[in-house]
């Protein structure tokens, strides 16, 4: 980049303000992105030579460092603090040395507390906010590149210091010429090299592991290849941007979601490494201090959310596929806002309308034969298991004193994932979307717990509002409820 760019290194300070701003500038995306740019390209996985031979001695080393400084630490000082809380830093301090794919690791345990250790968990959440940031040259680099021009002459004001850093990109703030706040989030250099290498490590030792009689029931390896395929797609910021448009324009398909939105992507200023979109202000979802003072009905914000989500896997297609409290917030106008869009599903029809039966059966009339049918009606059960109302009537046995208790009992997301297993179990093939609907449910329960204990999503109407309307509205007024606004 020419010397006399003067972009700001001062995350107070702006880059440019308003002369030498083009005008007329027109971006590479500023039509949208070509076809081409939508496509997923994933490198084989199985593919292991010299540079992740290379790579691994890299991992050991850097994590056997900070475990064992970690340890070292904590036998000088201790301070009452429990070995397993050294041990577990230093692992983490290890992935964040390590990066993306490991700082990415580390989120996946931090947001799975239930299936890893406590110590390891909660010392994993660092991995949510301490991601290094890359430089400022680097920013500048790859934004003239992306488009073509210096980031002075396409932004009003453009901060080259990031507002956060993420394990696959960061956001910096900006001004459109008109005026308007923005936020561009661009993709870590080099990024797509170094999480192919990762991944093709960890997939060689998932394999290991699972030749171990306690690995086998782990299913490492199966975890692996759905984070490859999960990888790629969110490497891809034009497939991001794409289905966050789509996602944002399909909020309002029922015109009565005004509560709920996402930020509007300007694609003047995307390019094949950054997403430029609109700047929110707010608190994430797990701030539940901060959501109390502000005087904010969390049970009311979790039902607005969780129907538009509903809605997006049952009628529109593209759903969030990550929903951490990270990239759900309360915005400052009192909307729920869904951001981050680099993890998505789309459920093929046929599979869309197994889980609205799915939906349909809990929700109002707990006849599963109708369940039974349609895992038949995609394949999932040999002609030889038995009637749909043999199976029907199984699935009831197991599911139905669960209903009858009140709803207190059933999880949702557990019972998707669980027809997830039981496909498998059967020997059909369930695409991974399903697993990955009943993981954002399982999210959408554990809001629950601190912002509306008494909340039960499996049992709330207003969900189903413009699914099955007619059923919603006979069980609202059974019940006694109102939908809200």
């Amino acid at each position: 980049m020419p010397a006399g760019d003067d972009l700001a290194t001062d995350p107070q300070r702006p880059s440019r303000h308003g002369p030498g701003v083009r005008s007329s500038f027109r971006g590479p995306y500023a039509d949208g992105p070509p076809p081409s740019a939508l496509a997923v390209d994933v490198p084989p996985i199985e593919t292991f030579g010299r540079s992740e031979l290379r790579r691994m001695v890299v991992v050991y080393v850097v994590q056997l460092g900070a475990v064992l400084g970690a340890l070292a630490r904590w036998v000088v000082r201790r301070q009452g603090r429990p070995l397993a809380d050294a041990l577990s830093s230093g692992v983490v301090t290890g992935f964040i040395h390590l990066g993306p794919t490991f700082v990415k690791l580390g989120q996946l345990i931090a947001s799975s507390p239930g299936l890893f250790p406590a110590p390891l968990a909660d010392a994993a959440r660092r991995c949510l906010d301490e991601v290094p940031p890359f430089p400022p040259e680097q920013v500048r680099a790859m934004v003239a590149e992306d488009l073509g021009c210096r980031p002075g002459e396409v932004f009003r004001s453009f901060d080259d210091r990031p507002l956060s850093a993420a394990s696959v990109g960061q956001v910096h703030a900006c001004t459109l010429p008109d005026g308007r706040a923005a936020v561009v989030k661009l993709q870590r250099p080099h990024i797509r090299e170094r999480m192919t290498t990762d991944l093709r490590i960890m997939y060689r030792l998932a394999r290991l592991v699972g030749r171990t009689k306690a690995g086998k029931s782990l299913n490492l390896e199966g975890g692996i290849l759905d984070l490859h395929g999960l990888t790629f797609q969110e490497l891809n910021p034009a497939l991001e941007a794409s289905r966050q448009d789509r996602f944002r324009r399909s909020i309002h398909a029922f015109d009565d979601n005004r509560w709920v939105t996402a930020p509007e992507i300007h694609w003047n200023w995307c390019g094949p490494r950054m997403i430029c979109m609109e700047r929110v202000s707010g608190i994430p979802m797990d701030d539940f201090e901060s959501m109390r003072e502000r005087g904010i009905d969390g049970e009311l914000a979790l039902r607005r959310g969780a129907k538009v989500w509903v809605e997006a896997v049952l009628a529109h297609g593209p759903f969030h596929g990550d929903m951490h409290a990270g990239n759900i917030w309360m915005l400052d106008d009192g909307r729920s806002c869904y951001l981050d869009f680099g993890i998505m599903g789309e459920l093929a029809p046929e599979w869309r309308a197994v889980v609205r039966d799915l939906f349909y059966t809990c929700m109002f009339d707990r006849d599963f034969t109708r369940v039974a049918k349609a895992y038949r009606s995609v394949g999932v059960f040999p002609p030889d298991t038995g009637t749909d109302e043999e199976i029907g009537e199984r699935l009831g046995l197991i599911l139905g004193p669960m209903l009858a208790g009140g709803f207190g009992q059933l999880s949702l997301g557990d019972l998707i994932i669980s027809s997830f297993e039981l496909v498998r179990q059967f020997g059909g093939t369930a695409p991974a979307e399903l697993s990955l609907i009943g993981k954002q449910l399982l999210y959408i329960e554990r809001y629950t717990k601190v912002l509306a204990p008494d909340y039960l999503v499996v049992a709330d109407p207003f969900l189903m509002k413009n699914i099955f309307p007619e059923e919603a509205a006979a069980k609202a007024e059974s019940i006694g409820a109102a939908f809200p606004d």
